[in-house]
C-alpha cells in the first residue's frame, strides 16, 4: 500500500456554460469554425479540383482537405466533451491549449510541402501528444508515461529525419512533391535507407508490434486525450506512407514486407486484446490490430483504402473511448458464450463473407483481377465481418438468431465501406500514387493463408488452451512498470 490518504471528493461538477474559463470556451468555438471552413474547402476541392499551393512551402490537395475535415471534426467533439470532463481541473486550460495545438500541428502536417516543415511538424505532433499523456503534472506515473511516449516519438522523428535527408541527397528535392516527381531516380542503398526509415517511423507512430509499448503505457492520459490519440495520432503512420507512396512502392519485395508487418500486428493486436482486464487496455490493443490492417492495405498498394480504414477506425475508436465510462457501468461479469460453432454457423459466416466480397468487388472494382486487389477484398471482408460478428455476439439474441443477424449487419457495413473507399479514392485523384496494386506472388498467398488459419484458430479459442501462450501475451502487453499504479489509493488522488 502506498500509505497516502485520498483527497476529499470535489462534489458535483460545475455547469460548463456558466463557470468554464475563457480559453476552453474560445478554443471550442474556434475548432468548430475550423471544421466549418474545412467543409467549405472540401466542397470547393470537389467542385474545382486542382492543388492550391505556395510553391515549396504548402500544397493543399485532396488528402489535405479530407484530413482537415476529419481532424477538426474529431477535435471539435473532444473539445466539446472535455468542457464537462475537465471542468474543475487545475489542468483544464493547459489541456485545451495542448489539444488545440495538436489539432493545428496535424493540419499543418498534411499541408506541408517543404521537408523541413514536414519533419518539424511531425516532431511537434509527437511532443504535444506526450504532453497530453502526462498532463497531470504532479502524478508520477503520468510523467513516466509521458517520458516513455516521448522516447518513442523522438525515435520516430529521428527516423523520419534520416529518411528525408536521404531522399534530399538522392533527388536534390527539398519538397515532398519534388521527391515524388523524382522517384524514377531512386534505387540503391540510399533509397533503401530512406524507405526503411519511413516504414519504421510509421510503425512507431501507429504503435505496431513491436513498438506498441508506448500506447499500452498511455493509460494515464485523460479519456478525451485517449480519444484524440487513438482516433487521430496513430493514423499518422498511414498518412506518412501515403504522402511518400512513390518512395515505398519502388520495390515489390519491400511492399511485401510491409504486408507481413501489418498482418503480424493485426493478429497480435487481437491476441493481446484477449488477455486485457479493462476497457481502455482492450481498446488500445484493438488499435494495435487495426493499425496493422491499415499498414497492410498500404503494403498491398491501396493507399486510398488505408486512408479509408484510418478514418472509419477513427470514428469508431473516438466513440468507444468517449463512451468507455458508460460501458463500464452497464457491463457485469457473464459467462462467455460467444463462439459460433457447428456447421450451420460456419456455413452462414462463409456465405456471408463470399457475398460481401462479391459486393465489394462490384462496387469498387477491386478484387476482379489477379493482383493484390484480391487480398484487399479478402482483408476488408475479414475485418468488416469480424466487426459485424462482434456487434451481434454482444446482444442477448439466441444463437440461431445471431447467425441470421450477422449478414443483416455485415452487408450494409461493407457497402458503406466500399462507397466511402470509392469516394475517398476519387477525392485523392491527383496524388502521385493512390492505387498501385502489386502482382500476386506465392508469398502473398502464403501470408493470406497463414493469416486466415491463425484468425480461425483464435476465433475457435485454440489459443486459450495454452497457459504458456497466455503468460507470454500477458507479459507482452504489460505497460512500462513505472507507468502502472500498484495501490488502489493512488487512483483516488487523480
Amino acid at each position: 500500500m502506498s500509505g497516502r490518504t485520498s483527497k476529499t471528493p470535489v462534489g458535483a461538477l460545475p455547469e460548463t456554460t456558466v463557470e468554464s474559463p475563457f480559453v476552453p470556451v474560445a478554443l471550442t468555438w474556434l475548432v468548430w469554425v475550423l471544421f466549418s471552413a474545412s467543409i467549405v474547402l472540401l466542397a470547393a476541392r470537389v467542385r474545382f479540383g486542382g492543388v492550391w499551393e505556395i510553391p515549396g512551402v504548402v500544397a493543399v490537395d485532396g488528402l489535405t482537405v479530407l484530413m482537415w475535415v476529419v481532424v477538426t471534426f474529431f477535435s471539435g467533439i473532444v473539445h466539446s466533451y472535455s468542457r464537462r470532463y475537465m471542468a474543475g481541473s487545475s489542468y483544464e486550460t493547459g489541456f485545451f491549449l495542448t489539444v488545440f495545438g495538436f489539432t493545428v500541428s496535424v493540419m499543418g502536417l498534411v499541408a506541408a510541402d517543404h521537408i523541413a516543415s514536414f519533419g518539424l511538424l511531425w516532431l511537434t505532433m509527437g511532443l504535444l501528444m506526450a504532453k497530453l499523456i502526462g498532463i497531470v503534472g504532479d502524478w508520477e506515473q503520468a510523467q513516466a508515461a509521458a517520458t516513455v511516449a516521448r522516447r518513442y516519438f523522438f525515435a520516430s522523428s529521428a527516423l523520419l529525419g534520416v529518411a528525408l535527408t536521404a531522399l534530399w541527397w538522392a533527388t536534390g528535392a527539398t519538397t515532398v512533391s519534388g521527391i515524388a516527381a523524382a522517384t524514377e531516380t531512386l534505387g540503391g542503398p540510399v533509397w533503401f535507407v530512406a524507405a526503411g526509415a519511413l516504414i519504421l517511423a510509421a510503425m512507431i507512430q501507429s504503435a505496431l508490434v513491436p513498438f506498441h509499448n508506448w500506447l499500452l503505457s498511455s493509460m494515464t492520459a485523460p479519456t478525451p486525450a485517449s480519444a484524440v490519440m487513438h482516433a487521430g495520432f496513430v493514423n499518422a503512420g498511414g498518412i506518412l506512407l501515403t504522402r511518400f507512396a512513390p518512395v515505398v512502392t519502388v520495390d515489390a519485395t519491400l511492399m511485401l514486407a510491409v504486408v507481413v508487418v501489418g498482418a503480424a500486428s493485426a493478429l497480435l493486436g487481437k491476441l493481446l486484446k484477449s488477455v486485457q482486464p479493462d476497457v481502455k487496455s482492450k481498446l488500445a490493443c484493438s488499435t494495435v490490430g487495426q493499425m496493422g490492417f491499415m499498414i497492410m492495405q498500404a503494403g498491398l498498394g491501396f493507399f486510398g483504402a488505408a486512408i479509408t480504414h484510418l478514418i472509419l477506425h477513427g470514428f469508431y475508436k473516438a466513440y468507444r473511448f468517449l463512451s468507455a465510462g458508460g460501458q463500464v457501468e452497464r457491463t457485469s461479469p457473464t459467462k462467455t458464450t460467444l463462439q459460433e460453432t457447428g456447421v450451420a454457423g460456419a456455413a452462414v459466416i462463409l456465405l456471408t463473407g463470399l457475398t460481401g466480397g462479391a459486393l465489394f468487388a462490384v462496387l469498387t472494382g477491386e478484387g476482379t483481377s489477379l493482383d493484390s486487389g484480391l487480398l484487399l477484398a479478402f482483408f476488408v471482408v475479414l475485418t468488416t465481418l469480424h466487426a459485424a460478428r462482434s456487434a451481434v455476439r454482444h446482444t442477448s439474441l439466441p444463437a440461431m438468431v445471431r447467425y441470421g443477424a450477422v449478414p443483416l449487419v455485415f452487408l450494409p457495413a461493407i457497402t458503406v465501406y466500399a462507397l466511402v473507399y470509392t469516394a475517398i479514392s476519387n477525392l485523392l485523384t491527383g496524388l502521385p500514387v493512390v492505387t498501385a496494386p502489386t502482382e500476386l506472388s506465392v508469398f502473398h498467398v502464403v501470408v493470406a493463408a497463414v493469416f486466415l488459419a491463425v484468425y480461425v484458430a483464435m476465433e475457435a479459442g485454440v489459443h486459450e488452451r495454452s497457459k504458456r501462450l497466455y503468460v507470454m501475451l500477458v507479459n507482452t502487453s504489460q505497460p512500462s512498470s513505472s507507468t502502472a499504479l500498484t495501490a488502489r489509493e493512488d487512483y483516488n488522488d487523480y
